[in-house]
């Protein structure tokens, strides 16, 4: 299983724009567009088949399921810290218009085109299920969950769950796990104290 992620050496060879030191686990099946635009923390996990290009920001604690995509372009997409995209879920913060006004697709020059574009966020805690797709510009709050299959096309609200084509909060979140967080931080923050010491500290 090791063979199957790059190894830290091999990702500072990359050349990301920034790079955590520490339980980086990207998978060479991944494919990354434009590293020097991508900012990667800690305790990170990027799955099989996975596509990410233009500018994006993924913070400490983080997973990409296999299959996903993320579309940065310039405006960027940030995942903070405990966020989590399941599988062939897609994230634009840019994206063509469909009207019929303009001509579409990458290959055709820009000034043919009308290029919607905007900053994704996907704040603290924020869980994306399998198949969902998010538009650009668009906010999806602290704690809040979207359901699989989901339609994402407006900013979300904090500790919801959601879910729908367009998507609707349906129900509230708990917020239980943020006790859970508290207690990790508390451990990482001891760990890199015995590291820092000299004594036996663990292989985070």
């Amino acid at each position: 299983m090791a063979d199957s992620f790059y190894t830290m050496d091999e990702l500072r060879e990359i050349g990301f724009k920034s790079l955590g030191d520490s339980d980086i686990f990207i998978s060479r099946k991944a494919s990354i567009y434009g590293t020097g635009n991508i900012t990667v923390g800690n305790h990170v996990r990027i799955d099989d088949f996975c596509l990410l290009s233009g500018k994006i920001t993924i913070g400490e604690y983080v997973h990409i399921a296999a299959y996903a995509a993320l579309f940065g372009g310039s405006c960027g997409i940030v995942l903070k810290d405990f966020s989590g995209i399941s599988s062939r879920s897609a994230v634009y913060a840019q994206t063509d218009d469909y009207s019929g006004d303009y001509l579409t697709n990458p290959a055709v020059p820009e000034q043919y085109r009308n290029v919607r574009e905007g900053t994704v966020t996907l704040e603290k805690h924020v869980l994306v299920g399998s198949g969902c797709t998010i538009l650009p510009d668009i906010t999806i709050g602290e704690g809040t969950a979207v359901g699989s299959m989901s339609l994402v096309n407006q900013s979300l609200d904090s500790w919801g769950i959601y879910a729908g084509i367009p998507c609707r909060r349906i129900k509230e979140r708990s917020r239980k796990l943020l006790e859970a967080e508290k207690l990790l931080r508390s451990e990482d923050k001891m760990a890199g104290i015995f590291c820092h010491l000299g004594k036996n500290c663990r292989a985070l």
